[in-house]
């Protein structure tokens, strides 16, 4: 064989190559939007706002180029097509029309990461640095204020050293509280300073000045309702991390560590009237601030089953009856913003 035929040869070969290769990373790209097939499905255009009534939304945290992206969902049927938007978060809650997205690159330094208010039409009307890598969002049911959490050294909450930094933005007159530390802490009836306190996991009431938080100190976590106007807190009960008030306000659910020490929580719900607590159905341990989809459901992420970096929805009754269920695969940071 010729020197040029050889070499027509090995130019279509690698022709074929190189189109063999394409249509395998098509094909990869397709079935990641799939359900059933590495990743759920992706509908194609639509948009997400965040006023759309009977919307389940949530991140994208299935495998494929969507991944991270804010998503929406009919509500009624959570495990159908999404739409995925542009928005791209770590951590991520809305609203009344307001959303509260944090961003964060793998391995950024944090100037790098930022919290962003978003507009019901998902455009950033403000963009505020975060002093650490994002834990926990929350916007109150008005969507006037919004309150974030991050880690500021260490990267869980089962770490055996970590320090966290919560903030609360009121979105109408951008006043912001850079650190929940500043505020006056009341414990047990008496005032509490101390170098070790943290505080995270910020959940609202409807009357915008009343929340309620986890604050860590002496080895202990207890459950703060706090005053945005007055600029305090007060501790009510022990073991309780990362709470979430009921639409009716009556109930706090939260993750209660099973021992101390150790890095297994499980799911309860307590009455504020009266403190008593009881066990959710949910057994497995849940370390995410459970989202109420109503007075009687709540929502939470669990990592998925043999998938490293990814986490499912699943729901439980809050009353202690019934049985986990998987509301949707590849989502965190659920909300009903509508």
């Amino acid at each position: 064989m010729s020197l040029s035929r050889r070499l027509l040869v090995l130019a279509a070969a690698v022709l074929l190559l190189a189109g063999l290769a394409a249509a395998l990373v098509v094909r990869a790209a397709d079935r990641a939007e799939r359900p059933g097939t590495g990743g759920p499905e992706i509908a194609a255009g639509g948009g997400v706002t965040l006023s759309r009534q009977g919307e389940l939304l949530f991140l994208n945290s299935g495998q494929g180029p969507r991944r991270g992206a804010l998503a929406a969902v009919p509500a009624g049927a959570p495990q159908s097509a999404r739409t995925a938007s542009d928005l791209d978060c770590r951590r991520f809650y809305a609203a009344a029309g307001t959303g509260v997205c944090l961003r964060s690159s793998p391995g950024a330094l944090a100037q790098d990461n930022k919290a962003l208010i978003v507009d019901a039409d998902l455009r950033t009307v403000r963009s505020l640095p975060l002093a650490g890598t994002p834990s926990r969002a929350r916007v109150s049911p008005s969507g006037r204020f919004a309150a974030w959490t991050v880690f500021v050294s260490g990267e869980s909450y089962g770490s055996a050293f970590f320090s966290t930094r919560t903030a609360i933005l009121d979105t109408r007159t951008g006043k912001l509280e850079p650190s929940l530390e500043e505020f006056a802490l009341s414990m047990d009836g008496r005032d509490h300073r101390a170098a070790d306190v943290n505080f995270w996991g910020v959940t609202f009431s409807k009357d915008d000045d009343t929340f309620y938080a986890t604050l860590a100190t002496a080895g202990q976590t207890h459950l703060v309702r706090g005053s945005i106007s007055r600029r305090t807190v007060t501790t009510l009960a022990q073991n309780v991390e990362c709470p979430s008030l009921s639409p009716d306000e009556t109930r706090i659910a939260y993750k209660k560590r099973v021992r101390p020490g150790a890095t297994l929580w499980r799911e309860h719900v307590m009455d504020l009237g009266t403190l008593r607590e009881h066990a959710l159905a949910e057994k497995r341990s849940v370390d995410d601030q459970a989202v109420w989809l109503d007075d009687r459901t709540l929502a939470y992420a669990l990592p998925t089953d043999g998938a490293a970096d990814s986490t499912d929805l699943w729901t439980v009754p809050a009353d202690g009856t019934g049985a986990p269920r998987l509301l949707t695969s590849g989502a965190s940071s659920p909300s009903r913003p509508g």
